[in-house]
């Protein structure tokens, strides 16, 4: 047998001995009056080896365990944190034996009065205490823990016991999502849910995940956005609409991406996407005062400053800005030899608006770092923005903006296009472009265009990363650290 065998076979028959004994290893609850956190901080103020005569009860799982013949220490960690308990034969004694029986990462529940150690340790002296589960797989060795990142990940379970302060990162993840919901509620928007499974799906250029409905015999697909479910309910009268979204994209796996991700979807009637950056400055204010108590915070080796009003500016703005090149003095034939220069493949039937976009984003979006407005983005980028309102721009851009904090994309917005005829043309061309092959572009979704014709007030819109977000205001480089399960290959 190999060390972790042997180590379970000697836990499976402490489990059998603790049932001979008449005592349960897993009993069905448990009360608790306090949490460690609470304990320690209301007597941290105690003088050393000063005792009371104050009863707790608190659970947890046991992180440290010290024998010492007639007297044993441990450590538990709960929630809150972690805290020390104190084992005497002397105040135990017809149950004190069966300690030999505990190990690390065993689940405890003691009851005992509050007193401080001669090293001054806030500690429990036991009095009663009761095994709330026997663990029989070992947790890894203390002084090393859980290092390997891809265990960690795989194992999260055992990461939020090794790692405790990870745990904060999560709390923060719940703060944002919870500052969110109450901005957009005092806004007087309303929560909504709109279908996962979908028959056509759409919103985003992107590969769907693709799945069967046996019962009625048809594929289906998960959604890679709910925009156009929520667009659906402007269209019947709702003037607010938003929803905190799970969304599945069947694409690459990277620092910043992850195929199943969180988002919050906002639509708002007779806004524009004017409105929104005004939503997105506004949350992303909110959500660091909560975290931070201020503006001000870091990520990856820069300060941070979400403070009104960020910058802003044009697609082909910030090419001439960031990457110095003008490519509103170039034609097709210019354009296109650049962007070969820059190793970016020019195929046929690519378009200007295309070759401009992908410009961008290879010379621009890594040096956008504090919180950056892009706007004006090429028509090609999308089919359900509204072209731009300003001559000659018209033509050949859209009224959309995607913002930038430290070089990644942290949100998407339109002022969303409400005339039926060109979204019909628009949606037309795109599932010519999937029929043709393109694997991200949009089928036609014939419903969906039949509710614009039913009239949708002008509307702006708004997906705002929720995991993208969180690493930002919580100094987290990889997505992978801010969801509990992040998508594993398996081993």
């Amino acid at each position: 047998m190999t060390n972790e065998e042997e180590l379970i076979a000697e836990r499976q028959r402490k489990r059998n001995d603790l049932i001979s004994l008449g005592k349960t290893p897993y009993p069905y609850s448990f009360s608790p009056t306090h949490h460690t956190a609470t304990i320690l901080d209301k007597y941290q103020k105690l003088k050393t080896e000063e005792a009371t005569k104050d009863e707790v009860s608190i659970a947890g799982r046991i992180v440290g365990l010290r024998r010492m013949g007639k007297v044993t220490f441990m450590h538990i960690l709960d929630e809150k944190g972690k805290l020390q308990l104190y084992f005497k034969y002397d105040h135990i004694p017809s149950v004190y034996d069966t300690l030999k029986l505990l190990d690390m990462g065993d689940w405890i529940g003691v009851t005992g009065t509050i007193f401080k150690t001669k090293t001054g340790e806030v500690t429990i002296n036991v009095s009663q205490y009761e095994v709330l589960c026997k663990s029989l797989r070992p947790l890894p060795e203390k002084w090393h823990g859980l290092k390997d990142i891809e265990q960690r990940y795989r194992k999260r379970y055992v990461d939020l016991v090794m790692n405790p302060e990870i745990r904060e990162t999560f709390i923060k993840r719940t703060k944002i999502i919870d500052t969110i919901r109450q901005e957009l509620n005092k806004r007087r928007f309303l929560e909504v849910e709109t279908p996962i499974l979908q028959a056509v799906y759409g919103g985003a250029n992107a590969k769907p995940f693709k799945t069967h409905l046996n019962s009625l015999k048809m594929d289906v697909f998960m959604r890679i956005s709910n925009e156009l479910y929520l667009k659906r309910l402007i269209v019947g009268g709702f003037e607010r609409v938003y929803e905190f979204a799970k969304d599945f994209r069947n694409e690459d796996i990277d620092r910043t991406h992850n195929p199943e991700f969180t988002q919050v979807e906002i639509y708002q009637a007779y806004a524009d996407y004017h409105d929104m950056k005004e939503i997105v400055m506004d949350l992303y204010v909110a959500a660091a005062k909560v975290l931070h108590g201020k503006t001000t915070f870091e990520y990856d080796g820069h300060t941070i400053d979400v403070k009104k009003p960020w910058k802003s500016y044009t697609v082909v703005g910030a090419l001439r800005e960031f990457g110095k090149i003008d490519v509103d003095k170039m034609n097709d034939k210019e354009l296109a030899k650049v962007c070969t220069q820059h190793k970016i493949e020019v195929k046929k039937g690519t378009t200007r608006g295309q070759l401009i976009q992908e410009l961008f984003e290879e010379l621009v979006e890594h040096q956008l770092i504090q919180p950056t407005f892009i706007t004006h983005h090429p028509i090609e980028s999308t089919p359900l923005c509204k072209p731009c309102r300003e001559e000659p721009l018209s033509k050949n851009f859209i009224e959309r903006f995607e913002p930038f904090i430290c070089g990644m994309e942290i949100a998407n917005a339109y002022s969303e296009l409400n005339d039926p005829v060109l979204q019909r043309k628009l949606l037309e061309d795109q599932a010519k472009q999937l029929r043709a092959g393109s694997e991200e572009a949009h089928p036609m979704d014939e419903d969906f265009v039949q509710a614009i014709e039913y009239g949708m007030p002008p509307t702006g819109g708004v997906g705002i990363g929720i995991d993208r977000m969180t690493m930002i205001l919580t100094n987290n480089t990889s997505i992978r650290d801010v969801i509990f399960f992040p998508f594993m290959k398996n081993e």
